[in-house]
């Protein structure tokens, strides 16, 4: 018989900290694929705009 509730050294519900975890919001990668799509503030390491897609768009006129 296994015990569901595994606890760490320190005493700590390994589920509990899941379910919080579970509850808390957003995960950090969630948070980083929002500011990406978004344009939050020095996100251009996480944006998934194409850039080349993007200059076409901007200089289809020279063209």
């Amino acid at each position: 018989m296994t015990n569901r509730n595994s606890f760490t050294i320190a005493g700590t519900d390994i589920e509990e900290v899941k379910r919080k975890n579970a509850e808390a919001g957003l995960s950090y990668k969630e948070v980083l694929e929002h500011l990406a799509k978004t344009g939050g503030y020095d996100t251009k390491a996480y944006s998934d705009t194409n850039v080349e897609e993007v200059k076409k768009q901007i200089h289809k006129h020279l063209h």
